[in-house]
Parts: structure tokens; C-alpha cells; sequence
């Protein structure tokens, strides 16, 4: 096993180094912070390789695990990323080009795809046989072809190509085809297909296993009902058969939403990472059957997870509500699991955490809105604490990591008490859930929203109903804001780049109108206007009375800062409390270390002064200032 490691310091600089690992025992045979960082596993022999720079280029480098010795397997090999052929005689490239430029200071844009950085370049594909050193063009053409797989005999080369259709929703299309890299002939699988993402051989090379929307395939996977139009961002999961080329919708009937899958060579059984409400666990699939089925594992959150070819070994990392991450390794026969590295047993040894406990509530029409609360740590059930209510970006779960970029217990462990739910239109929950999504723009998500918190606070006596605050980014920023029209419940609020006018969001972003074709699937401002003013918070912005903070990154392309300026703007004239951060050269997340402490200390310290009555925190990072 080849285990890789990222430590951030404190300085923000990182480190990273990898080992090299024995499967049965745990026993670190080797540990590297050079070579074995890029280092791959070959299929066949199951020697692992790198890349170096050696006196004639780049070296292609093979290592037997057992004794350790090397092998040079090609010199001077050519720039760009590659894969290893099952049988490892030759390697696939993919190999960027640059597309057609105008002059540097006016350029004519093609499309809309054209304003993205590096849309005009384009990847192909190329072999390179190690033991004749022949290189070779494999596709041709305007598209970026994508290796999706290559069968395990290695004669067939599954490759893809997508192209946009701006006039019809879904907006991408993907053609998949096979290549027999014998007689270079090729055969047509499919051609502009909506709503299929990855694919991939079975063992045998008869069947592809297809991920993709439950629209794909004319719609075979839909579980809705019929007054819904279906959340493409709810992964499900097809058997294509290539003989007869018709698809089978496998997880039709599975209410997780399927991120990942492997079809296993060992064992034939198809493996799945699914986010299962607000857990992300791996299931088991039977691809004659159909059947699938959970694997017993020990944590909430699943982040990876990778499979012997040769042995019944899977091996997994993840996180819980209150542990950072743990590596372990699963017998597939026996389902047992093996405890290999626990980072919680370093990084929380000092480190006390409050208590995280699950709360549902049920809507008057009779759904069950999922959650769950965090207490402080030294919890008083006598006192009483302000609330902080966090909520869902997009359309993906709240989950229960622990190491998220909005962390329950670090805003738990300042003294708050923290309720987060997953309301209608979540993935995970079931594609009838998560359709609730579509078209709405907080029609439901807020009454559910404002219903749970009113009915968490009269159940729970520690908490100050009338110091309760409220965050969200990206979607959850608009749904911040959004709720802010519809309430004054919260006597504090958070909008992390949010949108504000449905309007301008969903044509002026890269993002735009891609998500804007799930999120309001067929409705445009010319023929749906009443979506895109009265679900857009700046068309009410006059009923907003919460103190209002909004930060956004100046360079954000996902939600353009315009969503938080022209918000800004309407409440300043409109002489309400709103405080406006902008985060210098930041995208749609905050990365850069130094800005992201302080972009999460403007956070703490707005919440400080509205909920706690203690503004020194905000005083001191932005005293008044007379312009």
C-alpha cells in the first residue's frame, strides 16, 4: 500500500511525504518525501513507478516492492500525465495543445464557455510503447478527448469527448467511444448523450459501469414525482451492455447519491461511494443482482477509498463529527476492519470537544428534516447560550466531518451552541428530496429552516432564542440572505459569497448557467420572471432589518463579488446594518492561509458582537474609520 500524507503548518507552508506500506501488518517498509509522492502502482506486476529527471530527460523508474530494486523503463520520456496499460507495455498520454488566440489586448468570445481560463486549449491522446519507444497520435480534432478506461486485455482504449449545446438543457453532451488500439478501428458507443459523466470497462470488458444523472439513458433512472423535474446533482449508477448497447439503471431505487464507484477485478462486485444523508459511506453492488449493500465501516465520512486487484483488501480513510482523519483496511471476506494510522491521536490529544447529538424534526406535510447540534465544551444545561444555525451550499449534505471549512466545533467551542440541518432539495436523502431543489430557491428550504430553529429553541432550553445567528456560503450565502426577507428571527447573519439577484448570478459567473440549468432547470428571466425577482433577496432587499455581514472573494468566478456589492449598496441606501469584507485576490473559497485566519476571525468576531453583546473583537479588526 502506498500511503500518502499533507501536513499544513503553522506557517501555512506544507509538507507532504508518502510510505510505503505492508498490506497484512501495518509495517512501514519505506518512507519518502520525494520519489514516492508521485509514485503509481502498475497493474500487472504489481511494482510501483515514478517519474525523474535524469541525464538523458525524464526517466520512467520501476520498483519491486519486495527487494526494492530498480528498473529504468524508458528515458527521455515526453511531458505530459500518463496512465500505464494493464499489460504494461505502453503508456497512454494525454497531451494539452494550445488553441487558436487573438491579439493580447481585444478578444472576440466565441461562447460563453470562451471567459473560462484555458477553455481554447485542448488534451489528446497519444501512445508510447516502451519497448520500441514509438510515440504516437491516437485522436485528432477540435475536442479534448478523455481516457476513460482501457479494457484489461489492453486492446481497447475507451475514450470521450463533450460539447456544449447552449440551446437545450442539460447544456453538456458527452459521445463516448472504443478504440481498438490493434487495428486502430473505432467504434461509436454512444454520441451526444445527456447527463453521463464517467465510464468505465467491467473485468471482462463486456459491460461498462456508467455514472451519471438519473436522466441519462432517456431517463430510465428517474424516481421522482411527476410534478418534479429531476436534481442532476444526484449521482446514480448504470450497467451498460455493449453487445445488446442498452443501460440498466441499477440504483434507481438506492437513496444515496453515488459519487464514485470501482468495479472490482477480484472479486466482480461493483464498489460505491455514496453520500447516505448526512454520512458519505461505501456499499457493496452485486452488478447481476443488483443488489447493493453497505460495508460496515467505522467512521461518518468516507473521503477515499481504493481496491486490491489481486486480494479481497480495501483500504479507506475518513472522519466523524469528532475525529479527524483515520486510515484503516477492510477485509472483504470477513468485513472487518484494521485500524493503520489514527491522525485524531496526535492532532486532538490536547484538544477537548463538546458534545455533537442528532435532532430531526418533522414538517406539518410530514417530512423529516434531518440534523443535528453541537454543545459547547464544559456544557451547562442550566445556562443559557446563543445559537448559530448553519445550513447547505448547492445541493450536497451538511455532512459530519470534522475538518470542514466551517467546522460546528470551532464555533461550538467559543461558546455557542450549533444547529445544522439538511432541508429539502439535499442530495442523499433520495432523488424525490433532493428534486426539491429545482425551481425553488428557498421556497421550501426557508419555511423549513425557520420552523426547525423555532421548534429547536422551545425544545431546548440552554439556548438564548433571542441571540441566534445564521450562516451559509455560496448557496447557503444566498439562503442567508434570502431568509433575512422572511424573518427576523436572527439577530445576526452571515453571507459568505452569496448570491443576491438570481438575475445577474446565472448568466455572469463561469458557473452560472451551468448551475442555474439544474437549480432552475428551464426557467430564464424572459420566461419565468417572477422566479428571478421574487426568489432573488435583492428584490427584497427593503425588508431586511438583521445586522448583515458579506464577504466574498474579489476574484471569485463561481459567484461573481457583484452578488455582495449590489446587495451592499441596496441595504447602505436603504440604512440598514450591513458590514461588507472583501478578500483580496481570493476565488470562491478562501485558501490562502494568512486570509483564511482572518477571514474566519471576521466571522467569529461579528457573531461576538451581535450575539454575545462583545463588539472589542470586531472593534479591534476594523475600528471606525472617518472617510
Amino acid at each position: 500500500m502506498l500511503v500518502k500524507y499533507a501536513n499544513r503548518l503553522n506557517s501555512g507552508r506544507s509538507e507532504t511525504y508518502s510510505q510505503l506500506m505492508e498490506t497484512a501488518t501495518g509495517r512501514v517498509l519505506l518512507q519518502d518525501n520525494g520519489t514516492l509522492n508521485n509514485a503509481r502502482w502498475m497493474q500487472k506486476s504489481s511494482k510501483f513507478y515514478f517519474t525523474r529527471t535524469g541525464s538523458a530527460g525524464t526517466e520512467l523508474i520501476a520498483v519491486d516492492p519486495s527487494n526494492m530494486r530498480e528498473e529504468i523503463l524508458a528515458e527521455n520520456l515526453p511531458k505530459g500525465s500518463f496512465n500505464f496499460s494493464p499489460d504494461e507495455t505502453f503508456l497512454l498520454f494525454s497531451v494539452e495543445e494550445e488553441g487558436p488566440q487573438e491579439g493580447p489586448d481585444l478578444k472576440r468570445v466565441l461562447e460563453p464557455n470562451d471567459r473560462l481560463p484555458g477553455f481554447r486549449k485542448r488534451s489528446l491522446i497519444w501512445r508510447y510503447d516502451l519497448a520500441t519507444g514509438l510515440y504516437e497520435q491516437l485522436t485528432y480534432g477540435y475536442h479534448t478527448t478523455y481516457i476513460n478506461d482501457v479494457s484489461q486485455d489492453s486492446r481497447f482504449l475507451l475514450f470521450s469527448t463533450t460539447e456544449t449545446v447552449y440551446t437545450s438543457r442539460p447544456h453538456g453532451r458527452s459521445s463516448l467511444y472504443m478504440l481498438n488500439l490493434l487495428t486502430m478501428e473505432v467504434d461509436t458507443v454512444w454520441e451526444k448523450a445527456p447527463y453521463i459523466g464517467r465510464t468505465a470497462f467491467s473485468p471482462d470488458g463486456k459491460q461498462l459501469m456508467v455514472l451519471g444523472a438519473a436522466e441519462a439513458f432517456g431517463g430510465i433512472g428517474v424516481n421522482i414525482a411527476e410534478d418534479q423535474i429531476s436534481n442532476s446533482y444526484d449521482g446514480q449508477l448504470f450497467i451498460y451492455d455493449l453487445a445488446t448497447k442498452t443501460a440498466k439503471p441499477v440504483s434507481r431505487e438506492f437513496d444515496p447519491s453515488v459519487t464514485g464507484a470501482a468495479w472490482n477485478k477480484y472479486d466482480k462486485q461493483i464498489y460505491l461511494l455514496a453520500e447516505d444523508q448526512d454520512r458519505q459511506q461505501i456499499f457493496r453492488c452485486d452488478p447481476v443482482k443488483g443488489k447493493i449493500t453497505p460495508l460496515v465501516v467505522t467512521e461518518d465520512v468516507i473521503s477515499s477509498y481504493t481496491i486490491a486487484d489481486q486480494a479481497p483488501v480495501l483500504y479507506y480513510y475518513g472522519q466523524s463529527a469528532s475525529n479527524a482523519n483515520r486510515l484503516y483496511a477492510y477485509d472483504l471476506k470477513s468485513n472487518k476492519n484494521r485500524l493503520v494510522n489514527d491522525l485524531s491521536a496526535e492532532r486532538l490529544k490536547d484538544v477537548r470537544l463538546g458534545e455533537v447529538h442528532d435532532w430531526d424534526f418533522v414538517m406539518e406535510e410530514g417530512s423529516t428534516i434531518q440534523g443535528r447540534y453541537y454543545l459547547p465544551p464544559n456544557f451547562n444545561p442550566d445556562k443559557k447560550y446563543p445559537l448559530i444555525v448553519y445550513y447547505y451550499g448547492g445541493a450536497s449534505p451538511t455532512n459530519r466531518m470534522l475538518e470542514a471549512r466551517y467546522s460546528m466545533h470551532m464555533y461550538a467551542a467559543l461558546g455557542y451552541v450549533v444547529y445544522t440541518l439538511n432541508p429539502s432539495g439535499t442530495t442523499g436523502f433520495g432523488q424525490e428530496f433532493s428534486s426539491r431543489h429545482v425551481n425553488a430557491w428557498g421556497k421550501r428550504t426557508a419555511d423549513e429552516i425557520i420552523y426547525g430553529t423555532e421548534k429547536f429553541c422551545r425544545e431546548h432550553s440552554f439556548v438564548d432564542d433571542k441571540k441566534i445567528g445564521c450562516i451559509g456560503a455560496s448557496y447557503g450565502g444566498f439562503m442567508t440572505q434570502y431568509l433575512q426577507t422572511r424573518t427576523d428571527l436572527f439577530a445576526a447573519a452571515v453571507s459568505h459569497a452569496g448570491i443576491s439577484a438570481l438575475s445577474s448570478y446565472w448568466g455572469e459567473g463561469y458557473w452560472g448557467y451551468g448551475y442555474c440549468s439544474v437549480a432552475n432547470a428551464d426557467s430564464y428571466p424572459w420566461n419565468n420572471p417572477e422566479l428571478f425577482t421574487e426568489q432573488s433577496p435583492l428584490f427584497h432587499a427593503d425588508k431586511i432589518q438583521t445586522p448583515l455581514l458579506l464577504l466574498h472573494g474579489s476574484a471569485d468566478t463561481n459567484v461573481p463579488i457583484g452578488e455582495s456589492i449590489q446587495m451592499f449598496a441596496a441595504l447602505k441606501l436603504l440604512g440598514r446594518t450591513v458590514e461588507f469584507i472583501q478578500v483580496e485576490g481570493e476565488n470562491h473559497g478562501i485558501t490562502a492561509y494568512k486570509k483564511r485566519i482572518g477571514w474566519q476571525n471576521t466571522i467569529f468576531a461579528w457573531f461576538d458582537k451581535w450575539l454575545k453583546d462583545q463588539p472589542a473583537w470586531w472593534n479591534d479588526l476594523y475600528p471606525e474609520r472617518n472617510l
